[in-house]
């Protein structure tokens, strides 16, 4: 039997196993020889002292930060949550690096596009500092304080911000699909150094666009020099965008009834608006070398130094099928037509959006005032309709998920269900928030609100229930619910890093389990460990007298009661699950721990663990 690995998904030897299939010459005891990676590599490999990078002080630290692993765990709220046993939408309090760390094993490449909307870093917003040493540690002892703004007065002002958002987005990476894309808001405070972060975190081919959204819809004539009126929307794809990986593109809004620029119908064609293009093409053959005659009667040679685009056979095919243009006089050039109705099925998305098609900043506040009975609960939450769009563009298949590690005041959980609703798809949300305390003078506070995540999970409820009020649609119609966990240390006294007491560990060993945690806590940790999406159907039965979790229609078993026997383990084998996981101390006696192990592999079972 297997000890399950207390600790999530080791980055760095990941990395280097996939070194050793590209490079298996270089590695010298699972050690990576960096003087023969460099001979591999050839010329490849920059030499030279000077050279261009971005670089700024704990950019080292930030970079190991993304690289450590984690004993935490998140632990399930069903009281705070909507529809648990069916909905399959997360929301998830505790600090986001950690929680992106705890989620890699189940989430990594499965995530199609995240949005976050991080601190701007104007002098006035929080900016968390993580620590490099135990940073779960420091979210639990932080959590109840007041967190602290990021004042330009600050010597490391930019810094700060930068440390932040590095292995944020380096872990957010790892959890994204390969033909995945990340959104990214924020304004001129930022935006040149967090393009140069995702350019080299994400690759600067992979970079599609930096977005212009209007957010405002009237001029500041109080302001210092210009009135801003915009922010900015970075967007990174996985993988290269040239070379389309897996079928990535950026997807079509709907037309509706607008007709592009460029189109008409001057010719009452009954296939609707075209637009043309010239016929000719800069090589060829000599079939391509022939005389057209107009309907004027004019007769038509390539340009010089061109050729037809087609042969003689397909171009009379084509003046048949009436797809040739010689200008309303009939004296013209032949052009190709080509029919809006017949290439698309939308609108390429620009890269300036503006607020009469995407909402502007008064729009979402509006939005949530309205929800919350009129009641100011956030001050700058981006509308529904901005989020939508950037769903529409990230061109998501059905059951594709969503991740918003900076949710606020999950605009994003009420897009992705609205979207739902309109298009019948079935896209799911993730969304992480750090619970940070409410100003205790503001609206929000006085209405029983204490910290964001409070606001957030209403939000969603709310939200919810008007959609499918909306809309005349039933609860099982539509999913509006959320699964709420909290992010914490483990479950297990045996995984706790912290502990240096050896008396204590060993009396720990009869009962592993901390006090308070249930037997529900320790399996959400047991599929985290493994790797295990958190929405998977768990039923709990009785199985020859003991509780048992079979998760996944019976794939995984979890056991985690006492004085096991041959029966319990022979009853619970002939559900012939994938994979079955006990407690180490389980077993009555060291002669079922020994003979268990042969029941199950007798009955197929090959994935034996204990914790």
């Amino acid at each position: 039997m297997q000890k399950l690995e207390g600790q999530t998904l080791n980055v760095v030897q990941d990395n280097i196993e996939k070194l050793k299939e590209l490079f298996p010459e270089v590695i010298t005891e699972n050690k990576i020889d960096l003087d023969k990676l460099r001979i591999a590599l050839g010329d490849s490999v920059e030499k030279e002292k000077e050279r261009y990078e971005f670089t700024w002080n704990g950019k080292t630290e930030a970079i190991h930060l993304a690289h450590n692993q984690t004993t935490g765990t998140l632990l399930p709220s069903k009281e705070e949550s909507v529809n648990w046993n069916t909905t399959q939408n997360l929301y998830i309090e505790g600090d986001n690096l950690e929680v992106l760390r705890v989620l890699q094993s189940s989430y990594r490449n499965k995530v199609k596009m995240i949005y976050i909307d991080p601190p701007y870093n104007t002098g006035k917003d929080f900016v968390y500092k993580d620590d490099f040493h135990d940073n779960l540690n420091n979210y639990k002892e932080k959590n109840n304080e007041s967190m602290k703004s990021n004042p330009e007065t600050n010597g490391r002002y930019h810094t700060d911000w930068l440390n932040m958002m590095y292995p944020r987005l380096k872990i957010a990476r790892n959890l994204l699909k390969e033909n995945g894309v990340i959104f990214i808001s924020i304004d001129d405070s930022e935006v040149s150094n967090l393009r140069k972060i995702c350019d080299e975190i994400f690759g600067e081919t992979n970079f599609v666009a930096n977005l212009i959204w209007q957010k405002k819809f009237s001029r500041a004539n109080d302001a210092t020099y210009f009135s801003k009126m915009h922010d900015h929307i970075l967007c990174y794809c996985k993988n290269s965008i040239q070379s389309n990986v897996n079928g990535w593109k950026v997807g079509l809004l709907p037309r509706g009834d607008e007709i592009p620029q460029g189109y008409s119908n001057p010719d009452n064609d009954p296939r609707g608006v075209w637009t043309s293009v010239v016929l000719s093409a800069k090589s060829g053959s000599s079939k391509l070398l022939y005389d057209i005659v107009t309907p004027s009667g004019r007769v038509c040679s390539p340009p010089s130094g061109r050729y037809w685009s087609v042969n003689k056979d397909r171009f009379d095919e084509l003046v048949q099928d009436n797809r040739i243009w010689f200008g309303t006089k009939g004296d013209g050039t032949p052009r190709l037509k080509t029919f809006l109705s017949e290439v698309q099925n939308g609108l390429r998305p620009n890269t300036i959006i503006f607020h009469n098609e995407a909402g502007h900043n008064q729009e979402g506040k509006q939005e949530t005032k309205s929800l919350f009975n009129n009641i100011g609960v956030f001050d700058g939450p981006k509308p529904v309709r901005l989020l939508k769009l950037l769903l529409t563009v990230a061109n998501l298949e059905d059951e594709d998920i969503v991740l918003d590690f900076f949710s606020g005041s999950a605009t994003m959980a009420h897009a992705v269900m609205e979207l739902n609703e309109q298009v019948d798809a079935h896209y799911k949300f993730i969304l992480v928030q750090l619970p940070e305390q409410c100003d205790e003078e503001s609206e929000a506070y006085k209405a029983g609100y204490k910290t964001i995540c409070d606001i957030g999970k209403e939000r969603i409820r709310r939200a919810g229930k008007k959609i499918l009020q909306d809309n005349g649609i039933g609860i099982n119609q539509l999913d509006v619910g959320f699964k709420v966990f909290k992010l914490d240390k483990t479950n297990l006294k045996i995984w706790d890093e912290e502990s240096l007491n050896l008396e204590k560990d060993l009396l720990d060993l009869v009962e592993p389990v901390k006090e308070g945690r249930t037997q529900d806590d320790v399996v959400y940790e047991i599929l985290l460990k493994y790797g295990i999406d958190l929405t998977i159907q768990i039923e709990e039965k009785s199985i020859a007298g003991k509780t048992v979790f079979s998760v996944g229609l019976g794939y995984l078993l979890i056991c985690l009661e006492r004085d096991l026997t041959l029966l319990h383990i022979e009853e619970m084998a002939k559900q012939q699950p994938a994979r079955i996981v006990f407690y180490d101390e389980g077993f009555k006696d060291d002669t079922v721990r020994t003979n268990a192990q042969q029941i199950l592999k007798r009955y197929g079972v090959d994935d034996i663990r204990v914790i």
